[in-house]
Formats: C-alpha cells, structure tokens, sequence
C-alpha cells in the first residue's frame, strides 16, 4: 500500500490508546473530542464529530457498539426522539433535551447502526434498538423536514457549531443516508420502511438539480418560510445591515464545502451504495480538490485557527468560493484546515480511483505532522488527539475497496487503484490480510475466523 496512507492509519491509532477515549467499568466507550494539556477538551463522544472517525467501528467493534447504545437509550429522549449529541460521564440517562439536536450526528447514528449491523451481523441486536432508531429518524423528519420533501429544510445545527438555514448538501447527503439505511434496516426486519424509500427519492431528486451548480453540490441559504425567523431588530450598526442584507449569518451558500458530501461518504463507508448520482459525486470530489487544496498557505487569510497549517504548509482549506458570493459572514471555521476532513475527502476521492488527488491531500496533511514542526502521532484540531482524525482509516478501503459484510458473509474487493496489493482486515469475528492479484484473490486469517460465502469486485468501493 501506498507508503502515505500506512503513515495516516497507524501513526492516528494512538488516539484510541490517548486520553481522548475513556472505558467505563461496564465497559462502555466515552470520548472527548480531543484532548487540553491537562485535562478533556469538548465532552460526550460528541456524534458529529465521531461520525468521521472509522477505525474503532472496525478494530474493535463491540465498543463501538455501545457508542450507539449510548446514544439511542442514554441519549434519547423517550418522548420526542431528539438526541443529545454529547453524554454526560458517568454515562447515564441525559436528562437536557432543551438544546439543538445536531442534524448530522443524529442522522449519522442512524447510518451507523447500519454499519454496525453489517459488521457485527447481529440481527437480534439491530431488532432490539430499532424501535428507538425509527422513533430518532421520525423526529428528524419533523424537525428539519416537517413539509416530507426529502431534503433538510429548516435551520438546523451541525458539526460548525452553528445552524445552516435551509437546504443544503451535507446535511441532505446524512438525510438521504440515513433514509436508505433506514428503508433497508426496516425491510430486514419486517417493517414498513416504503415512507422513508418516498422521503429518498425526492431528496435524492431536489439534491442532484436544485443543490448542484454543475461543478459542485452547495446550499441555497433561505430566511422566510421557515419555523422559526432571523431576528435583527437587536443588532446593530454594520452587522445588522449585513444581516438584512445578506440573510443568516455562517452559511456557505455558493461555496465549495470540504464536507458537502460526507454524509454520502459516511454512507458508504457503512456499506450503502447509489445514494447520488455518480457523475455529479466525483465532479463535487474532483471539484473540492480543484478548489479548496493549497501546495502553499502563504497566500492564505486565516482569522481563525493558522497553527492547524500556515505558511509552506500544504492543506484542504473547509470552504472556498470559487463562483464568488462569499458571505460577509461565513461560517466560522470556513478558512481553517481540519485533517479529519482531509482524509474524509482523500478516501472518498481514492474510492472513485482519484489516485493522484486522494494521495496529494494525504501527503499534504502528513507532511505537516512530520515531527519537525508538529507531532507525528498527535493531529490536533480542538485539542490534542483529536478524535476526526480518525478518518484516516477510511484510507485503507478507499485505496483497496476491501470490506467484509457478516449479514451477507460476503467479502468485497476493488481494483481501482491497483491491480496488486496486500492489506488489513479486521471484521467481528477475526483479523487477517487481504492479497489480491489480478483476478485472484486470496484471504489469509491470522486470528478467529472470517466466514466468506462469496466475493464480489467493485471498482467504485
């Protein structure tokens, strides 16, 4: 494998080993976001943030499991559905549900129940947190597209820490996700999941037309029409002319985001495929590197957070507007370089055989962490270890395409970056090493056992 993506996965393993993730005596898993010099930065295995990092999901997955027991029983309110998207510690029952619920953490729990049902092959498991996982999905239909429209309408907050104003293409892409994921959970079990196929095809329609600009998918930011309304009769001087001018302040509106089609990525990772169409996902890929990668940031105004890259640093910038309409007030960390987005859109770029852009961001973010200026084993954004980085291990089935589903006991494989190559695999049952040779195909299981009843070759893992 590419010596870049072996120094992304297993020099950010060391998060799982610092003091960002936490096991209780009942052995459940609680993380902060990173980590302060003396103490957790950013509590309660924050959803939004976790639904980047993909290594413990596959390392060791019944820990990550109960991330989403946590969330679904500790988490969720009995009667309305709306999750908190941090835990209080020692974990227990969250009794504040008077604050947002995050848009893309709750819908993102939602995919990756998926995902962990695929790796995990147990039913029963899904079948007893199903009824909390349909009560979740529910009240985000209510809440953020209350009109069935398929799409994420009404302000809603998110992993910028603040609330984008109507339909926008990250928050859609978790919606679509999560409805998909949804549809097929509810078919394996039983259920009527034909609401949630509906609510899909209609979100997957306004998102390919109204959201895409023809070189990227963006967000069309709205102000009336909605359940609640901007105020800025309390504002005053310039920022309440921008305000009534411009609309809500921290949208991207026009703008190439970085993260406009992580749900869509984080859908994949967990084993769901033609959620968009495909052409216009790799332009928006294709787009996103053209736009927002930079050899070089010593040209680049960074108000916020520089230290993340700066100067001869290379790095994926979260937001750039290339078609102009750069709000005056965008959202707040639109100009900072996050690596756990950077490898999000590497490996989504290295699943479409985007070789040479994937490896470049990649290069680029370990270049800066190459223990002249920044430590190697330590990718920090708020705080040390910080747990997005974590995304690194996306990198592994983004190069290869490899993945092992237990409910299909079906292993898949890719080619479309090499025709040759060896890598890792770690399922719920066993660990080995992934050999493919042309058409050939070989799996060696070093610890447990991994149950392969078929093969399948996918060029677009």
């Amino acid at each position: 494998l590419p010596e870049e993506i072996l120094d992304a996965v297993s020099a950010n393993l060391c998060i799982l080993k610092s003091p960002t993730l936490m096991r209780q005596a009942d052995g459940r898993i609680w993380g902060w976001e990173g980590c302060c010099d003396g103490e957790g930065c950013c509590f309660g295995s924050c959803t939004h943030v976790w639904n980047y990092a993909q290594a413990l999901c596959h390392l060791f997955p019944r820990l990550e499991r109960s991330l989403r027991v946590t969330e679904f029983l500790e988490n969720q309110d009995d009667d309305t559905g709306h999750q908190a998207f941090r835990s209080p510690l020692p974990i227990r029952k969250n009794p504040d549900h008077a604050f947002h619920a995050a848009s893309d953490g709750q819908l993102g729990g939602i995919l990756k129940m998926y995902r962990e049902w695929r790796i995990s092959g147990d039913t029963g498991w899904l079948r007893r947190l199903w009824p909390r996982v349909r009560q979740s999905l529910d009240y985000c239909i209510r809440q953020w597209d209350p009109d069935g429209e398929g799409i994420v309408r009404q302000p809603h907050h998110n992993t910028y820490d603040i609330e984008f104003w109507g339909p926008d293409a990250m928050a859609t892409g978790f919606y679509l996700g999560a409805l998909k994921a949804a549809d097929a959970m509810a078919t394996a079990l039983g259920d009527d999941g034909s609401g949630y196929r509906e609510l899909y095809r209609k979100g997957r329609a306004f998102l390919e037309t109204v959201l895409y600009n023809g070189e990227y998918f963006h967000q069309v930011v709205q102000r009336e029409g909605l359940a609640v309304s901007l105020k800025t009769e309390t504002e005053k001087g310039e920022i309440r002319e921008v305000l009534e001018r411009e609309g809500p302040p921290y949208q991207y509106g026009s703008g190439c985001l970085s993260d406009a089609v992580v749900g869509i990525w984080l859908a994949e990772r967990a084993g769901l495929r033609d959620l968009v169409d495909e052409g216009k996902l790799l332009q928006t890929l294709l787009s996103i590197h053209r736009y927002n990668f930079r050899q070089d940031l010593s040209a680049h105004a960074n108000p916020q957070r520089p230290g993340f890259a700066a100067k001869h640093d290379a790095g994926l910038l979260l937001c750039t507007w290339p078609r102009g309409g750069r709000p005056s007030l965008p959202f707040v960390y639109s100009d900072e370089v996050w690596t756990g987005i950077e490898y999000q859109v590497a490996s989504h770029l290295l699943s479409r055989g985007c070789l040479q852009e994937g490896l470049e961001i990649v290069r680029g973010a370990r270049a800066r962490y190459d223990g002249t200026v920044r430590n190697p084993y330590n990718e920090y954004e708020c705080g040390h270890w910080y747990a997005r980085a974590l995304s690194s291990y996306a990198l592994l089935e983004g190069f290869t395409g490899v993945r092992y589903d237990r409910v299909d006991r079906t292993l898949v494989v890719g080619r479309h970056n090499a025709r040759a190559y060896r890598t890792f695999l770690a399922t719920a049952t066993g660990y080995g090493t992934v050999m493919v040779e042309g058409d050939e195909v070989r799996l060696e299981v070093v610890s447990g056992t991994i149950e392969v009843d078929r093969i399948e070759w996918r060029d677009d893992a």
